[in-house]
């Protein structure tokens, strides 16, 4: 780990608030538009999220890469918060290689970088070494700080292979977020995130965990338990408890934030985030 320079009882929270998954006809509360996914971004960072995670869709609500709506979302999200932006690398399933590593071109401050082919449900989520050697050395040089999704801990291995190659990202902090609860990829269990937390490698600086539907609560608490950040959002769970639905995905974060209360950790504020991750 490195020099503590964010008090060490600050939690960061990551809000993902809409995914690539969950269509708007069944979820009319995802936020969609530029102007839904501002409203969230400034909802959000007030209940103490300090970093979104973005997926974008088009005028039909569906996942796209198009360019310039990246640049529009992102965009939108600066006008309205103060957020650490980080854009999703992984667009979704179906996504083609190439449209992917373009995503840097809309000069996010963050992306995800998933560091396996993941079984995804029915779907397979294709992440072949060589691309993620591309988007890593892509990252470096346009000097966007990488996030290292780990859905197993085949991946969790992976990095430590990437790093010993290309040496450390841009920014020089080593950040990963734990994706759990994915069918076909680790379980969403303190027993899991315990096997992958001990697994991270030494050059790890900081390390959040995301539960997928019913292990949200299971894995924020294990996380929080052992030191961990937190992901939270409609991208990853649609229902506070069993029939109640999430109506807007600041309830979300405001859950983690008092259960981080509980365990006496403090959100960050984005400028703390900021210089906790290495983002320029």
């Amino acid at each position: 780990m490195t020099e503590n320079i964010v008090p060490a009882d600050r939690l960061l929270v990551t809000v993902a608030p809409t995914g690539a998954e969950t269509a708007k006809e069944s979820c009319p509360q995802l936020p969609t538009t530029p102007e839904e996914i501002a409203e969230t971004a400034a909802s959000c960072e007030a209940a103490g999220a300090a970093m979104i995670h973005i997926h974008v869709r088009d005028a039909d609500h569906r996942p796209t890469l198009d360019l310039a709506l990246l640049r529009e979302w992102v965009a939108a999200v600066r006008e309205s918060s103060s957020l650490v932006v980080q854009l999703s690398t992984g667009g979704s399933v179906h996504d083609p290689l190439d449209q992917r590593l373009r995503v840097l071109d809309a000069q996010p401050d963050s992306c995800s970088l998933t560091m396996g082919t993941t079984n995804f449900g029915d779907d397979v989520f294709s992440n072949p070494w060589p691309f993620v050697c591309e988007l890593y050395q892509l990252s470096q040089e346009r000097e966007v700080v990488p996030e290292f999704e780990l859905f197993d801990l085949g991946q969790v291995h992976a990095l430590s292979r990437l790093l010993d190659k290309y040496g450390p990202p841009y920014g020089g902090r080593v950040h990963c977020d734990l994706v759990m609860g994915v069918p076909g990829g680790m379980n969403g269990t303190t027993d899991a995130l315990v096997a992958a937390v001990r697994d991270l490698p030494a050059a790890t600086t900081s390390w959040s965990a995301t539960g997928i539907g019913r292990s949200t609560l299971a894995v924020a608490l294990a996380s929080l338990s052992k030191g961990g950040h937190l992901r939270v959002g409609m991208e990853d769970v649609l229902t506070l408890a069993k029939g109640v639905p999430v109506e807007h995905n600041r309830q979300l974060v405001e859950r983690v934030v008092a259960i981080g209360t509980l365990a006496q950790r403090t959100p960050m504020s984005t400028a703390e985030a900021r210089t906790f991750l290495g983002i320029r």
